[in-house]
């Protein structure tokens, strides 16, 4: 009986699992930010979610070919980087309808600020901030398809 018990225990807590990551997964694709001005992608490694840009207006040099470095980066080491395809959003992890513990990198401003995502009518609420939630911001990303 206890084997029994135990077995019913793990199907349901694998079903809990299963429906948790597939809820997580509802942020994967294409988001244009409240701008308009830039497109990142959001894909899972593991079970983290990350984001990178891949389109914005500010990507390419003069000539519209080269990409243009992460100048900005705190960085030293990472200055030198192509901005096309920077990760943006690092290390999510979905927890109670929320995207949390991840950091977002402002390749504008070269910092990188604690995030949390929120899905609220179909976009994405991206609340980044320093040290106390309270204090930050939020912009809105609507989906690409």
């Amino acid at each position: 009986m206890q084997k029994f018990v135990l077995f019913i225990h793990f199907i349901l807590f694998s079903f809990s699992a299963i429906s948790q990551n597939s809820q997580g997964d509802q942020i994967i694709g294409e988001w244009l930010n409240e701008d308009k001005d830039a497109k990142i992608e959001i894909y899972k490694n593991g079970t983290a979610y990350f984001g990178k840009v891949i389109w914005a207006t500010e990507l390419l040099e003069a000539d519209g070919q080269t990409s243009r470095k992460d100048t900005k980066n705190h960085d030293e080491k990472l200055r030198g980087r192509n901005l096309i395809d920077s990760p943006l959003l690092h290390d999510f992890v979905f927890v109670n309808g929320i995207w949390d513990n991840g950091t977002f990198y402002d390749f504008r401003s070269g910092k990188t600020y604690s995030c949390t995502i929120k899905m609220k009518n179909n976009k994405l609420e991206i609340r980044s901030y320093v040290g106390v939630s309270l204090f930050g911001k939020s912009t809105f990303w609507e989906r690409l398809e």
